[in-house]
């Protein structure tokens, strides 16, 4: 696997080494050794998918709050989507900065979003599937969130906006 640290200390681009021949590739896409080798959580706790039908549609911004912080992983398995995170750790020279990393299907990207940082995306196309797997077990009293058109972050989605959850448009305005 190859790590790029992005400009947020935490989150990275990992693209995978294939070994390739006739019948196409193999490759690793978690290694618990090479991530502790890059300081980054390896322990797992959960693995989730999500499917959305439209392109446009978004959902985020998402974190939990500790103890139940989580640092997650994220693939996008079919078609393909923008995955942005945001630094919300008011200690880190990257407060309030944002990035974001077009996973598809096609390109094998993953992206590793450190605890701390908020996590939203935006698909691409329709009928676009992601996997991320978290280092802690959802907890309903600890999930949070912020708006995913949020003026503090500014962040700058591909496409226009689809569709967004009710639950997603009720976050509150950061006030960091």
């Amino acid at each position: 696997m190859k790590f790029t640290e992005t400009k947020i200390k935490g989150v990275w681009i990992i693209e995978l080494e294939r070994r390739e021949d006739s019948r196409g590739f193999f490759a690793r896409t978690w290694c618990q050794k090479e991530f502790e080798a890059h300081g980054l959580t390896s322990h797992l706790k959960q693995i989730n998918a999500g499917f959305t039908t439209k392109a446009g549609g978004v959902r985020g911004l998402h974190f939990q709050l500790p103890p139940h912080a989580e640092a997650k992983t994220v693939r996008c398995t079919m078609g393909a989507l923008y995955d942005v995170a945001v630094d919300i750790r008011p200690d880190s020279p990257t407060y309030k900065q944002w990035v974001g990393a077009e996973l598809t299907a096609d390109n094998h990207r993953t992206l590793y979003i450190a605890e701390g940082c908020a996590h939203g995306y935006q698909t691409l196309v329709d009928n676009t599937e992601i996997l991320y797997l978290t280092t802690a077990f959802h907890a309903p009293d600890s999930a949070a969130g912020y708006r995913y058109d949020d003026q503090a972050f500014g962040i700058s989605w591909p496409l226009p906006i689809g569709i967004v959850s009710e639950a997603d448009c009720r976050w509150p305005a950061f006030n960091g």
